[in-house]
C-alpha cells in the first residue's frame, strides 16, 4: 500500500512534466523545427498557435562525422615538418563531434525568445553562445486593430541572429545540426554570420520580402578605427551598418509542385571586421584537408574559401528552389544558387570580385521521405590578392618539434575551385539521420610556387550521424 502511494506520488510530477513538454512542443511551431520536419523551411510561415502561458523548451543536436579523405598538391618538398606548405599526412578516423543547445522561451502570445549555444565544435571546443533574438509574430502589448492586421503577414526579429542573406543559409549544416543539409558540408564560399540588428519579414499570398539592418560585425568592437595604420589605410574610419534585403515568391502551386524564387543583397560601406563569408564559429565538416600541421595554420574551415571582404562589401544572390512529387513516396527537388560579390579589406585600395555557382538535385523517397540520394556541383571564381613571402623561421611546439615556416611570394591570381559531391542518407526517425558522401574538390589557377594550394585536390568518402530534437 505504501509502495503504491509512493509510486503514484512519483508518477504525478513525471506526468506533469510530460504534459508541459507536450504543450510546449505544440508551441514550438513558431520557430523552425530542428528535426527532419525543418527541411525546406525558409522564413518560418505564420502560424496561429494556442498560447496558454509562458513556457520554456530545450532542444539539442549532435553531429558525429567520420572522415576518409585523401589530399594532394604540387609542392615539391612533401615533408610537413620541413615545409609549411606541404600537406598534413591524414588518415581515416572519426572527427570531433559537434553539439548545439537550443533554448526557446514563449513569453507572450506570438512573442518568442530563442537562444542557441554551441556546446562543442572544431573551431571552439568549449561552449559559446551563437546568439539570441526575440521574435514577434504578434504585438499583444499594443492594442491596435490596424497593427493586428499587419502582423497577420509580418514577422519582426530583434537581436543577434543569422543574417537573412540569400536562401542557402537555410540549407546549411550548423555545428551539431546537419539535419537540413543532404550533404556533408556547406558551400565552398559559406555565407553565414550572426550580427546584431533587426529584421522584418512579410509574406502575402506567396510574395515575400525581407529587410534587415545590422551592425555589420559578428564580434562588435568599440575601438576607434585608426586610418593612419597601414592595415586601415583605405578604411573610411566609421563602423557602418549593413543593409540586407530580399524579394521573392514561394508557393505550393499545385498539390505536387512547389516553387520558390528569391533575390537578395547584402551591402556595407565598411565595418573593419565583417565576417559574412567567415562567420561560422563551428567549422567545416571536412576535416584534416588542405592544411599543414605547423602551428597557426588552422584546421577549422577545411575546404572552404573566404574572399576576405572584411571591410567594404556588396554581394548579390539569386536562388531557385523547385520540388515536385513524382508519385506517392517519391519526390525530386532542386536548389540553385548564383552569387556575385565584390569587396576588400581595409588595407586595399580597390575592390576584388568573387562569384559562386551551386546546384543540388535531390531525390527523396519512402513513406515519410526517409531516404534520399543527392548530387551537388559547386564552383567559386575569385580574385586573390598577392601575398608577401614568409621568412623561414623555426617554431617549437610543446613536444619540441621544430617546424620550418616559409612560403614563396604569391602574385595576385584568379582562384578557381570546383566541387562535386554525391550523397545518400536515411532518416531512421525524424530525429535521427545518417548520411554518406563522396566528394572531389579541385583548386586551379594557383601560381606554380611553394604554396599549399598549388595543384591542390582532395577526394574520398565521409559519413555522419546527426541526432536533433
Amino acid at each position: 500500500m505504501n509502495n503504491n502511494k509512493k509510486q503514484r506520488k512519483m508518477k504525478r510530477p513525471i506526468l506533469t512534466i510530460a504534459a508541459a513538454l507536450f504543450v510546449s512542443s505544440m508551441m514550438f511551431a513558431q520557430l523552425r523545427p530542428t528535426d527532419q520536419t525543418g527541411i525546406n523551411v525558409f522564413e518560418m510561415p505564420k502560424t496561429d498557435n494556442l498560447f496558454t502561458g509562458p513556457k520554456v523548451e530545450f532542444g539539442a543536436a549532435i553531429a558525429m562525422p567520420y572522415i576518409a579523405l585523401k589530399q594532394s598538391n604540387n609542392v615539391t618538398n612533401t615533408d610537413p615538418v620541413a615545409n609549411s606548405q606541404a600537406l598534413f599526412k591524414n588518415t581515416p578516423n572519426f572527427a570531433l563531434s559537434m553539439a548545439n543547445l537550443y533554448i526557446n522561451s514563449y513569453l507572450a502570445d506570438g512573442v518568442t525568445l530563442n537562444i542557441t549555444l554551441y556546446l562543442a565544435s572544431k573551431h571552439h571546443n568549449e561552449t559559446w553562445v551563437k546568439g539570441g533574438y526575440i521574435q514577434f509574430d504578434k504585438v499583444p502589448f499594443i492594442k491596435l486593430d490596424l497593427l493586428d492586421n499587419i502582423m497577420k503577414y509580418t514577422t519582426i526579429k530583434v537581436g543577434q541572429m543569422d543574417v537573412n542573406y540569400g536562401d542557402s543559409h537555410f540549407r546549411r549544416s550548423d555545428g551539431g545540426n546537419g539535419m537540413y543539409n543532404a550533404f556533408m558540408e556547406n558551400y565552398i564560399m559559406d555565407e553565414f554570420a550572426t550580427e546584431i540588428g533587426g529584421e522584418v519579414d512579410v509574406n502575402v499570398n506567396g510574395f515575400l520580402g525581407s529587410v534587415s539592418v545590422t551592425d555589420g560585425e559578428l564580434n562588435p568592437n568599440l575601438a576607434a578605427i585608426d586610418t593612419s595604420l597601414v592595415s586601415n589605410k583605405y578604411a573610411n574610419g566609421v563602423r557602418n551598418p549593413s543593409f540586407i534585403a530580399k524579394l521573392g515568391f514561394d508557393k505550393q502551386l499545385t498539390d505536387n509542385f512547389r516553387a520558390r524564387l528569391t533575390g537578395s543583397v547584402y551591402t556595407t560601406a565598411g565595418s573593419g571586421s565583417n565576417t559574412l563569408f567567415g562567420g561560422d564559429r563551428t567549422g567545416s565538416n571536412y576535416s584534416a584537408v588542405m592544411y599543414n600541421l605547423a602551428p597557426g595554420t588552422g584546421t577549422a574551415f577545411n575546404g572552404r574559401f573566404n574572399p576576405s571582404f572584411a571591410d567594404r562589401l556588396t554581394t548579390f544572390m539569386g536562388n531557385l528552389f523547385l520540388k515536385y512529387n513524382l508519385m506517392d513516396g517519391l519526390s525530386v527537388e532542386s536548389f540553385t544558387t548564383l552569387e556575385a560579390g565584390h569587396g576588400a579589406k581595409a588595407s586595399e585600395a580597390t575592390d576584388r570580385n568573387a562569384n559562386q555557382f551551386a546546384t543540388d538535385l535531390i531525390f527523396r523517397f519512402g513513406k515519410a521521405d526517409n531516404f534520399f540520394l543527392g548530387a551537388r556541383y559547386n564552383t567559386v571564381s575569385a580574385d586573390v590578392p598577392s601575398a608577401s613571402p614568409k621568412s623561414a623561421a623555426s617554431l617549437n611546439t610543446a613536444n619540441g618539434t621544430a617546424y620550418t615556416i616559409g612560403q614563396d611570394a604569391v602574385p595576385a591570381y584568379k582562384q578557381d575551385i570546383s566541387r562535386l559531391a554525391i550523397s545518400g542518407g536515411w532518416f531512421m526517425t525524424k530525429n535521427i539521420m545518417a548520411k554518406v558522401e563522396y566528394v572531389n574538390q579541385k583548386y586551379t589557377g594557383v601560381p606554380n610556387v611553394n604554396y599549399i594550394l598549388n595543384g591542390a585536390e582532395f577526394h574520398g568518402l565521409s559519413a555522419e550521424a546527426v541526432i536533433a530534437f
